[in-house]
């Protein structure tokens, strides 16, 4: 019997415990651990953006932060596609939309959540490695919160690291090096006592807030779709797309079955597409040939996750095969032309991410992977930047330090970011 709010649960050896900041089994399985909520059933509650959804985010609290998913019956894209039921659920800037994710990013909906658990378990000052979407939301959350943050991110992304508000409580790291590197140096930053890993795929507030994305979809269609639609780097979006449908599942008003996770990547770089076509439980270096050129010839270069949580118990392959879903190898022409197209018929700009999902939806509908007549949901991960840059202020997060790829975090570098972490101790964290 759940007496608390939620206990977190490990499919690997089906222990439940109550959460500490807790980002791995104690028993040491290799699985993702989930959230088991007391409430049941679907609550909405009359808050500010995500926190609508917050009796299933792994929170006591709420920011006051009206930034959130929103949903709605396309009939630009829609009819171009010739679909009759394409829900899209849009998280960035589009002001009459409702869409109030001032970064442009889905990424905000893992930001709010994954700081405000950390503030509550009382575990310490974040550490988050980014290759620019996360890092920024997570930089903005801080503006908005005061709540401290340690920011890693290759050299080469630092100009992706704004916010619209000013984030004096940011220490940015930079490496001279690729996405890669950035989690390397960040895991040794990770070292110093009072700095905790952000966890990534382990963290169920990163997921359990993206997973609001299923759930403000479903709630707009008024059932859960047949087809899911988007791309993915880590994976951790669809993971917590598989999750959040089950729990709508089990509330019992929303429809019996999963909806087909339908995800793609971004051509020249796509480990997970070749995993998954080869039927392999691991990502091996053929998947990945020639990794940094690939990566650098990529469109999406968000979409470039080495290292995703695609093996891991209840990680993107169980969810993939749970769902019977399929995976998408976009072309950059297809994906740019994608994004034209979704940008000429629902008049708003897309990242490049999302247009790698719209892409991937095109060639669905074109070859009959998905039935003309069917529920789709289309997860637009980010847009609205030349919206945003119109009407909102940019404040650019300057580095802290800027370190080379593969140096070590001693010395004065470990200096700093104490004298850093010394100068936040009495920052007020603003819910």
């Amino acid at each position: 019997m759940v007496r608390e709010k939620y206990l977190l649960h490990c499919p690997g050896c089906g222990r439940s415990f109550p959460d500490h900041y807790t980002l791995d089994c104690p028993s040491g399985c290799d699985a993702l651990l989930r959230t088991t909520y007391r409430e049941r059933r679907l609550v909405l509650r009359d808050l500010p953006g995500i926190f609508r959804y917050k009796e299933w985010l792994p929170v006591e609290g709420h920011l006051k932060v009206d930034a959130g998913p929103v949903s709605y019956e396309s009939e630009g894209i829609a009819r171009e596609l010739g679909l009759s039921h394409l829900t899209v659920t849009f998280s960035g800037y589009w002001p009459e939309r409702g869409g109030r994710m001032e970064t442009c990013s889905f990424k905000e909906l893992e930001a709010q959540p994954t700081l405000l658990r950390l503030r509550e378990k009382g575990a310490g000052v974040i550490q988050v490695s980014s290759a620019g979407n996360t890092g920024r939301a997570f930089c903005q959350v801080s503006g908005l919160t005061g709540a401290p943050v340690v920011v890693v991110v290759p050299a080469a992304a630092a100009d992706r690291l704004w916010t619209t508000v000013p984030s004096p409580n940011v220490c940015l790291i930079t490496v001279d090096g690729d996405y890669s590197d950035s989690i390397a140096f960040g895991r040794e930053v990770c070292s110093l006592p009072g700095i905790v890993p952000e966890g990534g795929a382990k963290n169920v507030a990163r997921r359990d807030g993206m997973g609001t994305v299923m759930l403000d979809g479903t709630l707009a269609a008024g059932r859960l779709p047949d087809y899911y639609f988007q791309a993915v780097g880590s994976g951790t979006g669809a993971i917590a797309a598989w999750e959040a449908a089950e729990r709508l599942i089990a509330d019992g008003r929303f429809g019996p079955r999963l909806p087909e996770l339908h995800l793609s990547q971004n051509l020249p770089f796509v480990p997970m597409v070749r995993a998954w076509e080869a039927g392999r439980r691991t990502i091996m270096a053929e998947d990945m040939p020639d990794a940094e050129a690939s990566i650098a010839r990529v469109y999406a270069d968000v979409l470039t996750n080495r290292h995703p949580p695609w093996g891991v118990r209840d990680g993107v392959r169980d969810a993939l095969a749970a769902s019977g879903g399929r995976m998408y190898a976009v072309a950059n022409e297809d994906a740019r032309s994608a994004g034209r197209l979704f940008a000429e018929t629902e008049e708003i700009d897309l990242d490049p991410a999302a247009a790698v999902a719209v892409a991937s939806l095109s060639r669905a509908a074109e070859e009959g992977f998905i039935g003309p007549d069917k529920r789709i949901l289309l997860n637009v991960t980010g847009g609205g930047y030349e919206r945003a840059a119109e009407d909102l202020d940019r404040y650019p997060v300057e580095p802290y330090l800027r370190v080379r790829a593969g140096e070590a975090f001693a010395g004065d570098l470990q200096d700093a970011v104490r004298g850093w972490l010394a100068e936040q101790a009495g920052v007020a964290i603003r819910a």
